[in-house]
């Protein structure tokens, strides 16, 4: 089977390795992918918990935390497959942990990595399904874990499509905590033993809610030059497309809070660029946060703020008096909705949150967030929160609740792993 994975794995890496040429990122990151670890790694059979990308790395923080309660002597290794996943990362990792990259799915590189680093157990986050990492895993006997695992719809077509070869892959995962009863079901229909499958709920929910957050907030209001009077809508994580309808709307709001500001955080930031050139041909004068600094407030008018720095959203969360999350007006899936939501702030999104389906349909159940279809439902919903003080203050109790209603996974993952009496409890 290794080889029949090799030559699959060869062929997207012949795709994908002239990319890393012409994007310059044959660098130190991608001598970790092809299993060049350094020579005096000593860590004495470690936890290894991967998060392939940011999302997955801030959602693991509190696993993290109560891993190193649960299993104080242990170091822990944590590897991303992204940048901006690795950059997360690194604020989770301790002086004597390590910080790494997934090593490409080639068996030779996979075997080398594993009898360096030699983990006790391996934790994946969400559903990453590398097939010759997971055999390897197997034939060494260390066990693998998914947490907060998930089965997205698209996920969930293409497994289906190869059912009779990733079927033998899935069974050698000592223990599912997933998500919710869709993603148990979606395993099951995969090939899955119910017996190996834990609905634990999303450790999302679990987000650390930080009370000096408001102190933050009015240091980067500070940093956008914000009066008492102005307020700020933070639109984050967003795609192409979105900040057209974005642009609109908040011209047309203007007409009537003309003390609003904007800032539009894209998901990728390397798009900040085209979205500047879109908001001067939109009548506004783009600012860099990155250049911050170097502007003159009282010479600039028209302003719209782009975030062009990676790790920074949340920061911006918190100042915001209002918070569109993108992804949602395109079929993109959505994104995070609990973050600003956790900072209480009144949360809007788009009809497309597929990704994050049991999170926004329990807030648009409880009345805890607003879903707009398109950029004029956009401006009719941030019209009506910024002229009813009553409404956002509603808005964001009821969202506070169901947060605080849905957590635990965490902890009920961590349970699971104790469970299972793996060698780390040695």
């Amino acid at each position: 089977m290794f080889i029949i994975y090799d030559l699959i794995f060869l062929i997207f890496a012949l795709v994908y390795l002239p990319l890393y040429f012409i994007r310059g990122k044959l660098n130190s990151s991608f001598l970790m992918r092809l299993g060049f670890l350094p020579d005096c790694l000593n860590l004495d059979r470690p936890i290894w918990v991967h998060a392939v990308s940011m999302g997955e790395a801030m959602a693991i923080k509190g696993l993290l935390a109560q891993l190193r309660q649960v299993y104080p002597g242990k170091k822990i290794v944590v590897s991303t497959v992204t940048a901006t996943g690795n950059k997360i990362a690194r604020s989770l990792v301790n002086e004597d942990d390590f910080l790494t990259y997934l090593p490409l799915d080639f068996s030779f590189i996979v075997r080398k990595v594993l009898k360096k680093v030699y983990p006790c157990m391996f934790i994946i986050a969400e559903t990453e399904i590398w097939p010759n990492l997971i055999t390897c895993l197997e034939k060494m006997q260390i066990p693998v874990i998914t947490v907060n695992g998930r089965i997205s719809d698209s996920s969930y077509g293409g497994y289906r499509a190869i059912k009779l070869f990733i079927r033998p892959i899935l069974r050698m995962v000592r223990q599912f905590c997933v998500q919710s009863d869709l993603d148990a079901l979606r395993l099951v229909n995969l090939g899955v033993d119910r017996q190996k499958i834990q609905v634990t709920g999303n450790v999302k929910f679990d987000i650390n809610l930080d009370s000096s957050s408001q102190i933050k907030a009015l240091d980067y209001r500070s940093k956008l030059w914000l009066g008492q009077s102005d307020k700020l809508l933070v639109c984050g994580s967003t795609h192409p497309k979105e900040e057209e309808s974005i642009f609109a709307s908040y011209r047309e709001i203007l007409l009537f809070f003309p003390q609003l500001k904007l800032l539009i955080a894209p998901r990728h930031v390397e798009r900040s660029r085209e979205i500047a050139k879109l908001a001067q041909d939109n009548g506004f004068m783009p600012v860099f946060i990155s250049r911050i600094s170097e502007a003159c407030p009282t010479c600039i008018h028209n302003i719209v703020f782009i975030l062009d720095t990676s790790g920074e959203l949340l920061n911006y969360y918190s100042a915001a008096d209002i918070v569109f999350v993108g992804g949602s007006m395109v079929k993109n899936g959505g994104h995070n909705i609990l973050e600003p939501a956790s900072l209480k702030k009144p949360v809007i999104f788009g009809p497309y949150m597929f990704n994050f389906r049991d999170i926004s349909e329990l807030f648009l159940k409880d009345q805890a967030a607003f879903m707009v279809s398109d950029g004029k439902e956009l401006t009719d919903k941030v019209k009506e929160i910024l002229g009813n003080s009553l409404l956002a203050k509603e808005l964001v109790e009821r969202a506070y609740e169901v947060i605080i209603k849905n957590r635990g996974a965490t902890s009920k993952t961590i349970q699971i792993i104790k469970q299972l009496n793996l060698d780390a409890q040695r």
